[in-house]
C-alpha cells in the first residue's frame, strides 16, 4: 500500500484546502460538511465520556473532527508532556491537559490559524495555563527531539501527503519509551491513481 501521494500531486493545493476546509470547521462547526462532529458524535459513536466533554467549551468540542478516541488506548501520567498533532479547536487537547494535571504540559500543534485561535481560547477559559498551542505541519514538528512522553493524533496523520515521514516526525519528539496514541483513517485495499490524485478526497 502507498505510503506517499502521487509525486504529481499538488502539495501546496492540498495544504491550502485543508487549511479553508478546517478554517470553516472552526467557524461554522454546524455546516455542511462529509465528516461528523461534535460532542453528542464523540460520546456516542467514539466513546468520549460526555460528563468531562461537557466540562469544556461548547466552542470547542463543537469543532471536533476526529475519527477515534485516543484516550481510550492508555492513561496519561500525572506530570508527563503530551504533543497533539493536529489539535484542532482542542477537544483532546484540553482532555489530556487535564488528565497530566497543572505540573505536566499540553503542547497542541495545528496548521490551521482559526483552529488554533481557538484552542487557546479554549485552554485560557478554563484555567489551563500548562497548555501551549503552536502552528506547525505534522511533516515538521515545532518540537524538540526526545523532548515528550507521549504523542496523541485523531484522524490528521491520512490527511498528510507522506505517512512515513509523519511517523518519522512522531518518533523523532518521544522520549525513549514515550508512547503513541492515536487513531486515524486506513484503507484495506490499494486505492486507484485517479483516487489518490482527488484532492477533495484527501481533504476530510
Amino acid at each position: 500500500m502507498a505510503i506517499t501521494c502521487p509525486v504529481d500531486l499538488d502539495t501546496l493545493k492540498l495544504r491550502a484546502e485543508i487549511r479553508s476546509i478546517y478554517a470553516r470547521v472552526a467557524a461554522e462547526p454546524s455546516g455542511n460538511f462529509h465528516f461528523h462532529r461534535g460532542p453528542a458524535y464523540a460520546a456516542e459513536m467514539l466513546g468520549y465520556d460526555a460528563k468531562a466533554l461537557a466540562e469544556l467549551p461548547a466552542d470547542t468540542t463543537a469543532s471536533f473532527a476526529g475519527v477515534a478516541n485516543p484516550h481510550r488506548i492508555a492513561p496519561f501520567s500525572p506530570g508527563a508532556t503530551v504533543v497533539d498533532i493536529g489539535c484542532g479547536a482542542g477537544m483532546d487537547l484540553l482532555l489530556a491537559a487535564r488528565a497530566v494535571g497543572p505540573h505536566g504540559r499540553a503542547v497542541g500543534i495545528d496548521m490551521t490559524d482559526a483552529m488554533a485561535d481557538r484552542a487557546r481560547v479554549g485552554a485560557r477559559e478554563i484555567g489551563l495555563s500548562h497548555v501551549e498551542v503552536r502552528l506547525g505541519d505534522a511533516l515538521s514538528l515545532p518540537v524538540k527531539s526526545e523532548s515528550v512522553d507521549f504523542v496523541i493524533s485523531n484522524g490528521v496523520l491520512n490527511l498528510t501527503p507522506d505517512k512515513q515521514e509523519a511517523f518519522g516526525e512522531v518518533f523523532r519528539i518521544l522520549k525513549p519509551g514515550g508512547q503513541f496514541l492515536y487513531g486515524d483513517i486506513v484503507v484495506a485495499n490499494e486505492l486507484s491513481e485517479s483516487i489518490r490524485r482527488n484532492i477533495d478526497l484527501w481533504t476530510g
